[in-house]
């Protein structure tokens, strides 16, 4: 059977298993919308909001560390049963959170059980869908990635409007009860993808690798200092781009705040535009693309005559590469390694996300200012753009003798 063709009679469970990935997925991405709580969760705690605000560094640890994990829970107990217990791992962590009374408790539920909930099952409904998809893996990871952010900014509304008619606790209540129906729902429409069957060409089995071959290849390590460069460059930026409006560029701080709009507009765009284009083109040349636009809105940032649109078209840069790069990645991971282990092999890469989440901060934490990070980001593209101009696919020496054997008998 061909690698890119779908088993027979499966043709409608792999777009029950795509609508279903797509609603789990916007719930999920609800989390993106904590920094409408820091305000009242600082005043409730009597903490500052850098106090507060860390519970959602770690929820984004703690989605990495899952995601890297999720392969050995899906192989145990399938893709359904555990995103199900990952919607409501998430309604407990939130319902948690809305009793929480002290910095720490506010880490436990907010940062550590939402964050587990949340990475278990990102990562793995995204690497399950894509598996039915064999042929449109971009566009599919576009759809899947881009729902994700679609919650983010659905959710801003949603729990915005909770907020101005019920009160903190009760907004909590309400989203985790949502989050765990659509999650639940979503995973009810979901089938486990069969496991892709290799071609005769023993060419195609060569990119099959096991978590375990691919650490061994200095590809999978020259991938994953291009992913943490771009979630580094990503989510430092989008964190703090209301700050630099305002130092930097002057802005008062509602056009500063507009800056989050343009963000999501320009993030949202990068996942559906570099995703569909991965599929007529090669991967790892997208990626290229990515890191050429993030280096642009960077060059901006560090050596522009700052102004406000210069600001805007900059940030919008760095958005736009960081939300393509991590829609394209599952695809790119599977075009190096196989599809078969891209659950694992992606999810160790995955925790890039979660040091690049927390690095950028800690630098500029470090050497004060924005100039060294965004140095040290620069450097880090350059040195990915390099990566990416000049990375090959791997192959594995007993495979390619076994091929050339192959050759010779016949």
């Amino acid at each position: 059977m061909s690698r890119s063709t779908p088993r027979p009679g499966s043709n409608r469970t792999r777009w029950f298993t795509l609508c279903g990935t797509i609603i789990t997925q916007f719930a999920l991405g609800s989390v993106y919308t904590w920094s409408l709580f820091n305000g009242q969760l600082s005043q409730k705690l009597d903490s500052t909001v850098s106090q507060v605000a860390l519970a959602f560094g770690l929820l984004s640890l703690g989605l990495a560390v899952a995601s890297s994990l999720a392969g050995k829970l899906q192989e145990r107990f399938g893709v359904r049963n555990v995103t199900i217990g990952a919607g409501v791992l998430m309604a407990i962590g939130l319902m948690l959170t809305s009793q929480a009374n002290s910095l720490w408790m506010l880490y436990i539920s907010a940062g550590v059980l939402v964050g587990l909930a949340d990475g278990a099952g990102y990562l793995m409904t995204l690497s399950n869908c894509v598996k039915w998809f064999p042929e449109r893996k971009g566009m599919i990871s576009a759809c899947a990635i881009g729902a994700y952010g679609l919650g983010s900014l659905g959710f801003k509304f949603i729990c915005s409007y909770l907020l101005s008619v019920f009160s903190l606790e009760t907004t909590f209540m309400i989203w985790g009860a949502m989050a765990m129906t659509l999650i639940v729902c979503g995973a009810l429409l979901m089938t486990e993808a069969p496991k892709l069957k290799a071609s005769t060409s023993l060419a195609h089995t060569a990119r099959d690798y096991s978590l375990a071959e691919s650490v061994r290849t200095p590809q999978y390590w020259m991938l994953a200092l291009m992913f943490l460069t771009a979630c580094m460059s990503g989510l430092y930026v989008i964190g703090v781009a209301k700050d630099i409006g305002e130092s930097l560029v002057h802005l008062s701080a509602a056009t500063a705040a507009s800056a989050v709009t343009i963000i999501a507009i320009a993030n949202l765009s990068g996942r559906l535009v570099l995703g569909v284009l991965s599929d007529k083109m090669a991967r790892i040349r997208v990626i290229s693309i990515a890191q050429v636009v993030s280096l642009a809105g960077m060059s901006i940032l560090l050596f522009g005559q700052m102004n406000e649109t210069r600001f805007f078209i900059a940030v919008a840069c760095v958005a736009f590469s960081f939300g393509g790069t991590i829609t394209v990645y599952p695809s790119l991971v599977s075009d190096f390694f196989g599809l078969n282990n891209l659950t694992k092999n992606y999810g160790l890469l995955y925790l890039g996300f979660g040091i690049g989440s927390v690095l950028g901060s800690l630098i500029a934490s470090l050497f004060g200012g924005f100039t060294v990070t965004f140095s040290l980001i620069m450097a880090l593209l350059v040195i990915s753009l390099l990566m990416s101009a000049t990375i090959r696919l791997p192959h594995k020496p007993v495979e390619e003798r076994a091929e050339l054997q192959h050759a010779r008998a016949q």
